[in-house]
């Protein structure tokens, strides 16, 4: 088959895919890779994360960065300033996402059209 990479073969899943399932349900949600994304540069502010991830609320935002926080992909760093700011950078962990996240991005972005065209019909 052209166009294919033979990846390694994905180990049985354990306690009926929980593990992948969980994961998928707080990383597969609307905000979080574009999160994750947006702090592929380093760490940002909370108002600069919100101009880099167009659409999302200020609610959502918070709830997201809180999440992925409690996950461990994201770090929150408080400074005691006047007047106090605060910045999300991606953890160790968080940063080994990059790859998938990139690799997510290009095939939208590549097959956009063609998924576009089936939503309409």
């Amino acid at each position: 088959m052209t166009g294919f990479t033979r990846v390694r073969s994905c180990p049985p899943p354990m306690d009926d895919g929980g593990a992948v399932r969980a994961v998928l349900d707080r990383i597969g949600d609307k905000w979080s890779l574009l999160v994750v994304g947006a702090l592929r540069e380093g760490p940002l502010r909370f108002g600069e994360l919100e101009k880099a991830v167009t659409g999302i609320s200020q609610r959502m935002l918070t709830l997201t960065l809180k999440h992925l926080a409690e996950d461990g992909l994201v770090s929150r760093t408080a400074y005691a300033e006047v007047p106090p700011r605060v910045e999300y950078e991606l953890t160790g962990l968080g940063r080994t996402l990059m790859p998938l996240v990139i690799a997510l991005a290009e095939w939208a972005l590549e097959h956009s059209d063609e998924i576009n065209a089936h939503r309409r019909r």
